[in-house]
Order: C-alpha cells, then structure tokens, then sequence
C-alpha cells in the first residue's frame, strides 16, 4: 500500500467512526462550525463577508497589481456616538432633578436639553439588570436571574451571559464602532473572576475593546480592587477617589479615540459604582447637607412628594404609598441614634452630588471634543431602586448580608475609636445608611431595591439626550418601558438590524422594544404590551396597563425576619396584589379582591412568560439562601501558595476565619522582620497574620464591631523558620480558638468569640506576603499593602 493509499484509507475509517461517509468527509465543515450559518452582507449574519481583494496576483509581482480592499459602508452617514450612564442603587425621589433633595445638576442639565421618562423600568437587582440593558433581552434569558455571586446551576441564574445574546458592543463592532466600559461590570460568576479568568466572560471577552473598572458588586471608593482590561490596576494618588478616576480614564480614551480614529463613532458604558454601598466621598461633599435631613425621612418623603407633584414628574392625582409596618419611622429612633443616621444620609447625599460631578465631567468631555451634537447620551438614574440594605444604618454593610446580630451601640463604640462620625463616609469604614432613607428615596412608591412586586424597586427615571436628533420638551414620557429597551432604541437610532446569527450563534430574540417612538412625541401610544420582573422571589407582570405582583419572602430592609419568612415560603401561597395602572401610578389601591378574575389571569400571564423566559424555578436566585453549602466557593481542599499569589477573590480563596483550616509558612527573616504574611479581607473585615518588628501577630476583623488579636511574646530570629497557624471553627459563624506556633513551639493563642459565616467583603481579596487594597488591621499596620521584608519560600493551606 502505498502513501497516498493508506492516507485515504486512514481518513475513511476516522470519517465512519465521526458519522461521516467519504463523500461527507471531503465537505465536512471545520470541527465546530457545522451549524455555522454563512455571513450575509444584509447584517443578519455577523461577522460580515470578507470584503473580496481588490487585487490582481499574477504569477510574480510584476505582472501584479495590489489596490487596497475598501470594506462597503455599514452605517448610515452620521451614525451617532453612544454614551450610556448608569447610576447604582438610587431611587425615583433622590435626585432634585425630579423633586428629590440631592443635587444632580448635571442630570437636569441633559433633561433641559432633551426628554425624561417617568415609567421607565429596571430589574430591581444589579447584575440582571446589567445583562438586560446590554443585550436587550430579559434578565433570566440571559442567565442573569440573580447577582453574580448568587449564581446557580438552573438555565436562568448561571450568571452567564450565553453567546446567544450578543451584547450591544459586540454587535455594534461590526459596524465600524469602538467601545469601551467604565467602572462596575458585574457580570461574570465571582469563581471566573481570578487571574485565571475564564476572559471571554470579562467585559473585554463580551465585545468591549477596552474595560477599566472593577468585577465585583461593589468595591472601595478608596482602595478599589481594579482591572485594565484583564490587568490587576492599584489606585494611586494622594486624593485618590474611584469615580474621579475612572472619569479621567473615559474623557481619555474618548480623546485617545478622536487622535486614532476620528471617523468612527463610539459606544461608551459608563457605569459608577455610586451610589451603591458603601458610601465613599469626600468630607467636604457630605458637609454640603449639614443640617437638610435633621427631620428625618418621613418629612423628606412629605416634601419630595409635594415637589414631584408641583413640577408635573407623577401625575396630579398620584397617592403617597404608606410606610410598611415593618420598615421603622423616624419617630422611633432614639434621639441619641439620630446625630448618627443623619449623618450617614449627609454621607450619601454627598456622594450622589459628587457622582453626577463626574457625569458632568464626562460631557464636557463631549463637548470640548466637539462630539455632544451628535452624541446620544442616556442617563439611566438607578440600576434599582434605592438600597435598604444598610438596614438599620450601618458601619460595616456586610453584617447585614452575613446576618450578623448587632447593636447600633456597638456601631457607635467602634465609630468613635475610629474617630466619630467625621468617619463616616471614610477609607475604614464601610457606611450606608438606614433603610428608612431609601424608602423616603423611593418616593412616592413602597419598597426599595430587591422587590420586582413594587416601583420603589424597578421604576428608575432616565434622561436621554441627543442634540442633533432630539428636541429637548420637558413633558415627561409616560410610556410604559424597560431597561431591556435600551438596545433595541440604539439599534433603531444607528440604523442596524438586530442579527439573527453571531459568530456561528443564533441569537435569541430581542425582548425589548425601541423607545425612539417617544422622542418626538410625548403622548404617543405606548408600544410595550407585557413585561415580568421577578428577584428572589419578589414577582410581578405588567400588561396593557395592568400590573399584578406579590412581594415575595425577602424584606430588603430585615435580613433577621427575612431568615425566618424563608423557612416557611410556600410561592403557592403568596398572596397577589392587582393595580390599574392607568389610574394609579404609584401602585396605592390594591384592586385585587374587587377583580378576583382578572387576578387569576395576570397570574397566569406571569408564569407563562417565567416558563418562556426561564425564570423557573420561582425563588431560583435564593437557592443559596436556602442551601448556603451549594454557593459559590473553591472546590479544593488544599492549596499551595507563593507571594505569586495576590488578588485571589475571597469567594474562591481558602475559607480562612471562616471555616477550620491550618495554615504553613516557610520564611526566611532577618532581625525584627516586619510585614504581611497573608492577609484576606479588607478595613471592613478579614484575617491577616503578620510580623511587627519580629513579633508574629493574629489579626480578626469581625466586621468592624469586634476585634481580637494574637501576638507572640517573643520576637523570631533571624533564620528560616517553620510558622504555623490553625483556626477551629465548629460552625459557621461559631467562635474559633486559634493557635500560633513557630518550629513546632507554640507562641500566642486567642479565641475570637465569633467568626463571619459567609464572606468578610464585595470584592476584597487573598494575598500572600502583603495586604493590597485596605488594610486589615486596625491599629497595629493602617496602611497597606505593608509588604513582608523577608522571603516566604512556601505556604499551604489545609482546610480541616
């Protein structure tokens, strides 16, 4: 048999054990591309056609003629730039703009010269709503039931965005546009978010030539835990502030953009961590509302119900929803608490004003490159409502998130030693203010962020302003619609064809609807029919002016009896509310018993698009809440760590203060060695073991409130040294007896009375011979990253 025999043959075998016969072999499509649908120039099919050579190739250069190949255009002339701002966790009565008490002067500056809608919608929760506005489709279509870090296993709540449902820059790439993102992302499983990636789930691996900003829910405004692009950036500068950063690095790529590639137009997602928790500003913008709030929050919520109505934002006939039985007035907060949560909403109210500053900053960035004509700028005031979940006012956010019982006593206590309340809003601490004031803020409808049954969680205004293609009209849009609108307004506005395949994907379909409709009309008939919202349970759907919900299990604003209500949620049971929306904007008159009938179909009309939408099960994104053992962590049991290890996650670093674990370190020291051996957490909360001139020292942040230390009496000499630390923690959030040994000798010892059972922070993370982003330790090491100034040769970690 000769070569070319035995290469058939050979190919013949491997094609009938594939399922392919001779004749299919020699046509077969590359491996992974068998579905591929061929490229169309009519953009239904993207990527486009490879655009022919214009060239002619003889048989040497010669007799050859080279003419550079000119793709056809794309676009139609004058396709405008894209910049979409997303503010986080504010509410319909926060910002002045619309009746509120916070400046936002930079927001009515884009309303005076454009439109405001009134009934616009998000998902009432970060990351779904993120996924809905950047792909245009319904959150648990696109795998984004719940938050990223309470991602599951069911279709709807993966936490992945599926290649199904190509996002706006991926689409728009196509067509000659650059774009980048700016700020919180949001959208990757926290266990994807390590230096392994996977990076086709970053920002930059979803269509984005260019990601600064952060991958988790939230993060320092002092000491974020930032990326470029897949790069670990850390912050810099004397007066160093998150959003003034990333607001320097848009202007800058804008600029860089108009240097390199002027004739191609842009899409910008510029999306702040502000004003989620915790709240970080300057003292000097807190103080801008000394005294504003001394009242409490049900006087603001009296004003800014006045005020909404006086200006024309809600309709003259809209109802002030009453305060829920369990959300506490201000009647009720002792008067020596109250200096306290005053501050803590002076705190916020500077923080949203400084976070608009920067959106200001942002357009005169426009205009001083000429581009605001013809750049469409939409300002999305909210990704929810306003956040209750700083409970009852809080020093450390994650208390309430861990359901660690507390006392604002002890608030108090650990605010003073860290300097009273000029404190609050600073780099130690982690505030965010009472529940009471993002229900004031949520004005003039009930709840707050996290309830999809009520507006005070979905309904966020926004701004949309385009000199060039929008009159500016100060009538609100009334029109009933979605964050997963904005992309098919934008694919509207450029003039491009939402396709049907995507690098070898079909795409599921679009769910929003364009909004552009509105832009010359105020009063056009509203073209959205139905709509559903569902988080953790909370539920609802709109239809033809109808909207039928029931709050669901979880109160936002009481994660103790939100404990308890769980155990014994029945969705069977939970009981529906149906509001006329034609006649009652701010869902006041539950008609539910008066029409029993159209009840029973709303309800049906919920779990027909749950089913087509794959938002079953109902309460999917509190599977974890149920079963904490299922949520996301590392799968290993042991670990082998250098000082090549830094900015590991916490949710996939070794449980350490957490869960009982031994910890080994080789080192090599000279005399009085100081520095971070391993540290996880941040100023908020974490566990660092260090050495201060020799001595070996246990540090356990319990989130703020308690802190206990270990350290050895004697200090190590130089030489190489065997240091082993062990934690005991019987149960998650049990107390742990921790030891400390050095060569086998055990050097101090201490209990820590009780330990964080889920996670220490958002986005703080495991590093080993130094302590980036805040420090753990109070007292003993205030700045990072106090790197180690001797040698650590090994370190394992065992958990036990």
């Amino acid at each position: 048999m000769n070569l070319r025999t035995l290469v058939a043959v050979t190919a013949a075998a491997v094609g009938c054990a594939l399922g392919y016969g001779l004749t299919g072999l020699a046509t077969r499509p590359a491996l992974g591309q068998e579905k591929a649908a061929p490229p169309k120039a009519d953009g239904s099919v993207l990527p486009f056609p490879t655009t022919p050579s214009a060239s002619v190739a003889g048989e040497s250069i010669r007799d050859s003629k080279m003419t550079w190949r000119k793709d056809p255009e794309r676009l139609k002339p004058g396709a405008p730039n894209v910049v979409v701002v997303l503010i986080d966790d504010v509410g319909f009565g926060q910002a002045d703009t619309f009746g509120g008490e916070c400046h936002t002067p930079n927001l009515t500056r884009l309303w005076n010269s454009g439109i405001a809608f009134n009934t616009f919608h998000t998902t009432s929760i970060c990351s779904p709503t993120r996924a809905a506005l950047l792909t245009g489709r319904n959150h648990h279509r696109v795998g984004n039931g719940t938050i990223a870090e309470r991602a599951s296993d069911f279709d709807g709540y993966t936490g992945v965005i599926p290649r199904t449902s190509a996002t706006i820059p991926e689409v728009l790439h196509h067509y000659g546009y650059q774009s980048a993102a700016f700020g919180k992302w949001h959208n990757t499983p926290a266990n994807q978010t390590t230096a392994m990636g996977p990076f086709d789930r970053w920002p930059t691996g979803h269509g984005f030539d260019y990601f600064y900003g952060f991958l988790a829910g939230e993060t320092s405004q002092w000491e974020p835990r930032l990326y470029e692009n897949t790069t670990p950036v850390e912050p810099h500068g004397a007066r160093y502030h998150l959003t003034e950063d990333m607001t320097d690095r848009a202007v800058g790529w804008m600029r860089r953009h108009q240097a390199y590639a002027p004739d191609k137009p842009f899409f910008l997602y510029f999306a702040p961590g502000a004003a989620h928790g915790p709240h970080h500003v300057f003292k000097e913008w807190a103080d801008k509302y000394k005294g504003k709030f001394d009242d409490g929050w049900d006087a603001y919520r009296d004003r800014v119900f006045a005020r909404q109505k006086a200006m024309g934002w809600v309709p003259a006939d809209t109802k002030l929803t009453a305060r829920d039985a369990t959300m506490p007035g201000w009647a009720s907060i002792p008067e020596a608490e109250r200096p306290f949560q005053r501050r803590l909403m002076e705190v916020f109210a500077g923080f949203v004003e400084h976070t608009d500053a920067q959106v200001g900053r942002l357009v005169d960035g426009l205009d001083q490159l000429g581009l605001r004509e013809n750049t469409v700028v939409l300002y999305v005031w909210g990704d929810n409502g306003a956040s209750a979940e700083g409970q009852r006012g809080t020093v450390s956010e994650l208390l309430a998130q861990n359901n660690v019982s507390n006392t604002i006593a002890q608030q108090l206590a650990a605010l003073e030693e860290l300097g009273g309340l000029p404190a609050l809003g600073g780099p130690r601490l982690d505030s965010m203010y009472h529940a009471g004031w993002a229900w004031a803020g949520s004005t003039p409808f009930r709840s707050t962020k996290l309830v999809a049954a009520h507006f005070g969680g979905t309904r966020n205004p926004m701004v949309v302003s385009w000199p060039r293609g929008i009159k500016p009209d100060r009538t609100p849009r009334a029109q009933f619609h979605h964050v997963n609108d904005i992309a098919p307004t934008l694919y509207d506005l450029i003039g491009v064809r939402p396709p049907a395949v995507v690098s070898g994907f079909p795409q599921d379909p679009i769910d929003g609807v364009s909004l552009a409709y509105t832009f010359a009309d105020a009063r056009a008939p509203g073209r959205k029919r139905t709509q559903y919202f569902e988080n953790n349970a909370s539920r609802g759907v709109y239809h033809d002016g109808w909207f039928a919900g029931t709050f669901g299990p979880l109160i936002p604003w009481d994660t103790a009896g939100s404990a308890a209500r769980l155990n014994e949620w029945d969705a069977a049971k939970d009981t529906w509310e149906l509001y006329d929306l034609s006649r009652d904007f701010s869902q006041a008159d539950d008609l539910a018993a008066k029409e029993p009938a159209r009840l029973a179909q709303m309800k049906d009309r919920f779990l027909a698009e749950a089913r087509a939408n794959k938002a079953l099960p109902i309460g999917g994104g509190l599977w974890t809440r149920f079963r904490p053992q299922d949520r996301i962590a590392s799968p290993y049991r042991s670990w082998r760590f250098d000082t090549a290890t830094t900015r590991m996650p916490e949710f996939t670093a070794p449980g350490l203060g957490r869960q009982s674990n031994r910890v080994t370190v080789d080192v090599e020291v000279g005399n009085e060695a100081s520095g971070v051996l391993y540290a996880l957490g941040g100023a908020s909360g974490g566990v660092a073991v260090y050495l201060d001139r020799g001595q070996l020292v246990y540090d356990y942040n319990m989130l703020v409130i308690e802190q206990t230390t270990a350290r050895s009496r004697d200090r190590i000499a130089a030489g190489k040294h065997t240091i082993e630390v062990t934690e005991t923690i019987p149960r998650p959030g049990g107390p742990a007896e921790v030891v400390l040994s050095v060569d086998g000798r055990e050097v101090a010892k201490a209990t820590v009375k009780r330990t964080v059972p889920a996670a220490f922070t958002a986005s703080e993370t495991f590093d080993v011979g130094v302590d980036l982003g805040s420090p753990v330790s109070r007292g003993y090491y205030d700045r990072a990253p106090f790197r180690f100034g001797g040698k650590i040769d090994r370190m394992t970690v065992t958990l036990r």
